[in-house]
């Protein structure tokens, strides 16, 4: 985009030389690649981002000049008068095939022109920002064109084809805006001759096309030095339609360049009344008949604006009546809606502006972006994921960073699926009336039997070991409708070898893997209070305060054999997301690294099978609290020194302080009282 520096001052006051000028647009945004001086003017060459067509004029770059340097803008309305001579009536019509491809067209008859070549200053200027003078008719639309934004088109009335014999001047001239028909021709300006298609927009006369709307007029109905009258367009057309054209035909215009970033509708009326205007200062004329077909409801956008969202966003405070100024020197509307808050106004010309950061960039952007210290971004606190979505991404990032494998499965499964994790589950499932498959009966109860095949797949593909997870929606039926629950489910199988100083060695998957993998996501996601509720050998309730949320099991032989798992044990468990979501603690306190070094001691001791290891643990704590800052389970082990029923355990036990080195003599007893409720309380004996 080339505009000129005279020219520019035609529309605002500009007081600074220009390359001072140009050092200003730059850092406003208007980047000027080039700047060089021809002829007693002085040329920008301006890099135009595609979602600013309203730059692409120079009343565009005028108006931010205006902000730029808060120079008062010039009034145009007096340079774009016409005076209507010898009216006649004169007939003709407009055709509009799709008003998606063309929502309005205006056109003007102007009848007694004289087609000379254009002054000196006219071929002047458009010579200077990269166009041909043709002659006075062509170069007053292209000379609006670059001065407005919006492009305009004459025909040569002569040449245009009427749809019938007309009885009277026009009276059988039709222009029809519609695609173009398979098979149809059109010979450009330029002289190449265009094979068209039903996805070219043409604008047509009677019988042929005579333009590609928006993109390039045809030769044959081009204005010439024997033309007397002309039609004078003025429209608005699909961005995507000229974009479409543009490209299939290899044509590039000034017009096309701006059709397909959009044109202000608004200044529709005001270019062809001032193209009307020049026209007829330059080569005389009356205006004949005036016409327009369809019309653009202008809609008017308001943003909610406030001074302290922009202070937050860009780290720097910026007085709210200086945002004010900025944005009414661009063309903003700015109401005032309580204190330091705005209701803004967006002109039709900026599409661009739909929200507030908008506003914001434009504030910001006028102020200075040099005027806004650069500093480290302020690090708050991060609140702790609440919604479902980041409590299910916090979810899955934990089980991958255990080592845990994700897998999607199908929603769809046999209804004996349902019974695979020893529950009736299938009795109640949400069945398909009419499924594509058998495989496909029931939206699945559980997420279990769908591991389950899973894991029976990978071991067919010779994988060892098999850790898994799925979190994604359960069904069952609930009254007339069905219910959904949004669930996760874990399944272990297999053995992992390990490398040791000995040697290779395997550890198979069991119960307690995949107990310990839940108690890791309880800890990081805040869940308290839980416990393992053991019941019939092979499974486990797991129970959030008082609640039961899901349950931990071991596949039975029967199910795993009818996947085709043999000689292998599989653990799962699965869990109601909702429920667990609703016990959440996400909060965390920090807490410093202790100061003092502890005192540990060691407790080994048989316990009976059916005593919990919590609340034995639970127990020490409670007793010697505040100084019992750890207990951790260290061992675990059956053997034949260890009596049926019953299980040797080693409890590592960690005492400190934090105000001081603890004493042995402080410890001691501690520890003798722990040993005491272990036997006392739980019938423990110690070894």
């Amino acid at each position: 985009m080339k505009v000129t520096y005279n020219w520019l001052k035609d529309f605002v006051e500009i007081r600074i030389p220009p390359r001072q000028l140009a050092e200003k647009l730059t850092m406003a945004g208007l980047e000027v690649v080039s700047l060089f001086e021809r002829g007693g003017d002085f040329v920008f060459e301006i890099e135009v981002t595609s979602n600013r067509p309203d730059w692409l004029s120079v009343a565009g770059v005028a108006r931010e000049v205006g902000a730029i340097t808060k120079s008062k803008i010039k009034n145009q309305k007096s340079k774009i008068q016409f005076k209507i001579q010898n009216y006649a009536k004169d007939y003709f019509k407009i055709n509009v095939e799709n008003k998606k491809d063309c929502p309005l067209y205006t056109a003007k008859i102007i009848r007694g022109v004289k087609v000379a070549p254009s002054p000196e200053w006219m071929k002047k200027r458009l010579e200077l920002v990269g166009c041909r003078s043709v002659n006075n008719i062509v170069d007053a639309t292209n000379y609006l064109l670059f001065a407005l934004g919006e492009p305009l088109h004459v025909f040569d009335i002569a040449k245009l084809a009427a749809s019938r014999k007309p009885q009277a001047a026009s009276e059988g001239l039709e222009i029809n805006i519609r695609r173009a028909r398979t098979g149809e021709k059109i010979i450009t300006i330029d002289g190449e001759e265009k094979m068209l298609g039903p996805e070219i927009l043409v604008i047509a006369d009677g019988q042929k096309p005579v333009a590609v709307a928006g993109v390039m007029g045809g030769r044959d109905s081009a204005v010439s030095e024997n033309t007397k009258d002309i039609l004078l367009e003025a429209a608005v057309f699909n961005p995507l339609s000229v974009r479409r054209s543009k490209q299939a035909l290899g044509l590039a215009s000034e017009s096309a360049y701006r059709f397909e970033r959009g044109v202000d509708a608004a200044l529709v009326e005001t270019a062809s009344s001032a193209a009307l205007g020049l026209i007829q200062k330059l080569a005389g004329g009356a205006l004949s008949c005036a016409k327009s077909a369809g019309s653009i409801r202008q809609k008017h956008i308001y943003i909610s604006f406030a001074a302290q969202d922009a202070q937050r966003i860009l780290g720097k405070k910026i007085a709210p009546a200086k945002m004010k100024t900025i944005l009414s020197s661009l063309g903003f509307e700015v109401k005032p809606k309580g204190k330091n808050n705005f209701l803004i106004g967006v002109p039709s010309r900026r599409a661009d502006a739909r929200l507030d950061v908008d506003l914001i960039e434009e504030a910001a952007r006028l102020y200075g972006f040099s005027a806004i210290p650069e500093t480290l971004p302020p690090v708050a606190p991060q609140p702790s994921p609440r919604q479902p979505r980041d409590l299910v991404s916090t979810l899955k990032n934990t089980l991958a960073g255990l080592g845990l494998n994700e897998v999607i499965t199908y929603s769809l499964v046999d209804r004996e699926m349902g019974q695979l994790c020893g529950k009736n589950e299938a009795a109640q499932a949400v069945r398909i009336l009419n499924p594509l498959s058998r495989e496909q009966e029931i939206l699945r109860p559980s997420l279990i039997p769908s591991l389950i095949k899973c894991a029976a797949y990978n071991i067919n593909q010779k994988q060892a070991y098999i850790n898994i997870f799925e979190i994604a929606s359960t069904f069952y039926q609930s009254g007339e409708r069905p219910g959904e629950e949004l669930s996760l489910a874990i399944a272990l199988c297999g053995a992992r070898s390990r490398i040791t100083e000995s040697g290779l060695s395997k550890e198979a998957a069991g119960a307690l893997d995949l107990k310990g993998i839940l108690e890791t996501v309880f800890e990081r996601m805040g869940a308290a209070d839980y416990c393992f509720v053991p019941h019939g050998g092979q499974a486990a309730d797991i129970v959030v305060q008082g609640r039961k949320i899901g349950i931990l099991l071991k596949a039975s032989r029967q199910a795993l054999e009818q996947m085709g798992i043999k000689n292998q044990d599989l653990f799962a468990l699965e869990i109601s997301l909702e429920k667990m979501f609703a016990y959440l603690k996400p909060r965390k306190a920090f807490c410093s690294l202790p100061k003092y070094p502890g005192i540990s001691r060691d407790i080994s001791f048989v316990l009976k099978e059916g005593v919990a290891l919590k609340e034995v643990l639970d127990a020490l704590r409670a007793q010697a609290r505040p100084l019992l800052a750890e207990t951790q389970l260290t061992d675990y082990y059956k053997g034949r020194q260890i009596p049926d029923g019953f299980r040797g355990l080693t409890v590592s036990c960690l005492y400190r302080s934090p105000e001081r080195t603890l004493t042995e003599e402080e410890v001691n007893p501690l520890h003798a009282q722990a040993l005491t409720l272990l036997t006392e309380r739980f019938g423990a004996k110690i070894r």
